[in-house]
């Protein structure tokens, strides 16, 4: 259940916020709505690599576009009194003067930097606020991972001074990475060091960097590719390379020494219930995640009740398709492994994957006005997790589109294991990350007239996001009906779900349970029939970002019960189309205030 004994107890009704004079809400708004812009303004300016993202980089910011973001101690205490600041000034702002969007606005941004503040001012190590991960080095993060993939996919090059730009960032990388061993160092030194396993992921990703001729990194050869389709005749590929030799080869150097170094003194234990603040540091990443007040034990026992649910659905569709044989899991496996599933291990074939992913966007687009009535101006592609971070990157992740519209939203597929990516389950997967999903929500959000740009850019509250995306796989399967006459297609939906309810058991398993990678894996394997290898890569990703994987399925129970709610007390006069817009065009919230939000806006139609 979601915790309304939060900072929104005092929350007026609607009417209440009617008989609010209409000057001094303006006023106030007016007040907010500078505060909020100024914030906006001054993280842009602190976050050079933001800048990049969204398109900023120009005019004013051009300068912004050769350096790079500051990863150093000081920086992050800097950072956090900048936080401080803003959430004094936000306090300062009179609530009850606002109008009921503006009330939603501070709300959300208070929330989002009082979160960051109270975690901030407690742990010294790795990081923690909005997502937290207690190492500052891992197979998930740290620059030397970062920033090449950062450039590759996100600065632009189309010009002679961009591709200067992409040179002095070059030079400011081995500082980067210096900034993190000064963090990482520290942690270790105070007991922080991340599991042996992590150690040797980070260590073959960051020695598979540095096994290339410096004129075969990937920071050289894309700056080539990108001035070559700009028509620039100018040679960028030698400086690079010897900026790469000579600065960016010994920074790995070093971070292979200080990473090994910790290896020595890393055990194989997987959860962060081994840190001096484990205990507390997973809870508030359990409450940073779902933003709910949810237990771990309370996410433990929902993820068991609905792996069980959706066993049981899968079982029925299973033996419908003459499939009875074994476990659901075992059923589910034999089904990866029929030869009509499986795309060969070419790289011809990850190229049919991607197409048949970027084909099935088009299709679904033109399914959407039947439940939509706004849709996204951006675009979105499928393409492929660079090879050079594959080892020990997630499964999939999206990136937003440029503000400036520079450069498309995309979602990056892991494909360094075709037979983890069975035909029957792709579907559904492309439904989740792009459209009904990760994109139509992020673009709506992007693009949204009614909210400030600090929201619309901010990024999102994990629950909302990704309970979202897993509400547009339901929807996709029920609303749009794309899995007619296709039931495995049905049973790759319904495998996606038990793979989200899997990770309840999971994560709560290794941090709060003391479970070891291998039981986690090995759970993993048996309720969702998974690959072993798919499995450990999720489970591997679970133990350096706790939390982050139970907002998933908490998230999407909050959101099938809205919706039902609405269904049931509106009857006929449900309008799905209102709805979505009512959901999507405020930006992403808490799931406290989406409760409240769409309460009041349910309320309104009575």
């Amino acid at each position: 259940m979601i915790d309304r004994r939060s900072f929104l107890a005092s929350s007026v009704s609607l009417a209440a916020l009617a008989a609010t004079p209409a000057i001094a809400q303006g006023d106030e708004d007016a007040r907010l709505k500078a505060l909020l812009d100024n914030i906006f303004e001054d993280q842009v300016d602190d976050s050079p690599e933001r800048a990049t993202g969204l398109g900023l980089d120009k005019g004013a910011r051009a300068a912004l576009k050769g350096q790079l973001d500051d990863r150093s101690s000081a920086g992050r205490a800097k950072r956090l009194e900048k936080v401080r600041a803003r959430v004094s000034a936000l306090k300062a702002i009179k609530r009850e003067a606002l109008s009921g969007p503006s009330k939603v606005d501070l709300d959300v941004v208070l929330y989002q930097n009082q979160t960051v503040l109270n975690a901030g001012d407690r742990y010294k190590f790795g990081s923690a606020g909005g997502r937290f991960s207690p190492y500052v080095i891992s197979q998930q993060g740290g620059a030397y991972r970062d920033i090449p993939d950062f450039m590759d996919n996100q600065h632009r090059v189309a010009s002679d001074a961009d591709a200067q730009a992409w040179l002095s960032r070059l030079h400011a990388y081995p500082k980067a990475m210096d900034q993190d061993l000064e963090r990482m160092k520290a942690d270790v030194a105070n007991g922080v060091v991340p599991p042996d396993f992590v150690c040797d992921l980070a260590l073959g990703q960051l020695k598979a960097l540095r096994g290339v001729a410096a004129d075969k990194s990937v920071l050289v050869t894309s700056l080539a590719g990108k001035a070559k389709a700009a028509g620039l005749t100018a040679d960028y590929a030698t400086p690079a390379a010897k900026i790469v030799a000579e600065e960016v080869f010994p920074a790995l150097d070093r971070q292979i020494a200080v990473v090994a170094a910790a290896r020595a003194k890393a055990t194989s234990d997987a959860g962060i219930w081994k840190l001096k603040e484990g205990a507390a540091y997973y809870a508030d990443a359990l409450k940073a995640s779902t933003t709910t007040d949810l237990s771990a034990e309370e996410i433990h026992q929902l993820g068991l009740t609905q792996v069980a649910d959706i066993t049981a659905r899968l079982d029925t569709l299973l033996k419908g398709q003459g499939l009875t044989t074994g476990t659901v899991a075992e059923r589910l496996t034999a089904l990866t492994d029929r030869p009509d599933q499986v795309y060969p291990d070419t790289d011809e074939a990850r190229a049919q994957m991607l197409a048949f992913l970027n084909d099935q966007i088009k299709a679904t687009y033109a399914l959407l006005p039947k439940v939509f009535a706004t849709l996204p101006k951006a675009k979105v592609e499928v393409k492929r997790v660079p090879v050079f971070i594959q080892d020990g990157a997630s499964n999939g992740y999206y990136q937003g589109a440029a503000l400036d519209g520079s450069r498309p939203a995309a979602f990056f597929i892991n494909l360094k294991e075709t037979r983890d990516w069975p035909k029957y389950n792709l579907p559904t997967l492309a439904f989740h990350e792009t459209v009904p999903g990760h994109h139509l929500q992020i673009a709506i959000s992007q693009e949204s007239g009614r909210i400030p740009i600090i929201r619309r850019t901010g990024g999102g509250f994990s629950a909302f996001t990704e309970g979202w995306a897993l509400y547009a796989e339901q929807l996709a399967a029920e609303d749009l009906d794309v899995y007619h006459g296709d039931p495995l297609g049905q049973a790759g939906f319904l495998q996606s779900f038990l793979f989200r309810a899997c990770r309840l058991v999971v994560d709560t398993g290794i941090h709060s349970k003391r479970w070891s990678r291998e039981k986690a894996t090995d759970y993993m394997v048996s309720v969702t029939g998974y690959t072993k290898t798919r499995a450990q890569r999720e489970v591997e990703r679970y133990c350096v970002a706790p939390g982050q994987a139970t907002s998933y399925k908490v998230g999407h129970t909050v959101w099938a019960r809205l919706r039902k709610e609405a269904e049931t007390k509106l009857g006929s006069r449900f309008d799905l189309k209102a709805w979505h817009d009512q959901a999507l065009l405020s930006g992403a919230l808490p799931m406290t205030v989406l409760e409240r939000h769409m309460g009041e806006w349910l309320a309104a139609q009575a």
